[in-house]
């Protein structure tokens, strides 16, 4: 599987490039009164309004301040068999790589923060664990 290789924090995540759009310096974020922490705004992307997506909230990360690195990615996710596009804010965006089904790693249940539901699968990338996130459960 072909994946963008993002950081957040000392995390690296694996997004499948089927759903990547592109990849945009940080932009002006619209906040919206009752928006949920993980969806907490709007960005303006070449006339077009899309969510901002911060994963850092929904894997109970710290808030961090944008660096030079910070990137939005941007992708194209099914929700309810909709089409929906929407950005990712990364600290870092690495590169493309293929990452090998055959070292999938289960989930484990206990010993880790994370909602195991947030994880499609954990694999290796350059000796790391990496995380595959599962996009759309984020979302909901």
């Amino acid at each position: 599987m072909k994946a963008l290789m993002i950081g957040l924090g000392p995390e690296i995540f694996a997004i499948e490039t089927e759903m990547v759009r592109e990849i945009i310096d940080p932009v002006p974020l619209t906040r919206v009164a009752g928006a949920r922490p993980h969806l907490p705004g709007l960005i303006n992307v070449r006339g077009n309004i899309i969510p901002l997506a911060d994963l850092r909230e929904r894997f109970g990360m710290p808030q961090a301040e944008a660096t030079p690195d910070t990137r939005i990615v941007v992708i194209e996710v099914e929700i309810d068999d909709d089409p929906v596009t929407l950005g990712i804010i990364a600290d870092k965006v690495y590169e493309v790589t293929e990452i090998s089904r055959d070292d999938i790693q289960t989930t484990p249940r206990i010993g880790m923060n994370w909602r195991p539901e947030y994880i499609q699968f954990i694999t290796k990338w350059n000796d790391e664990f990496i995380i595959v996130p599962s996009i759309s459960t984020i979302l909901i």
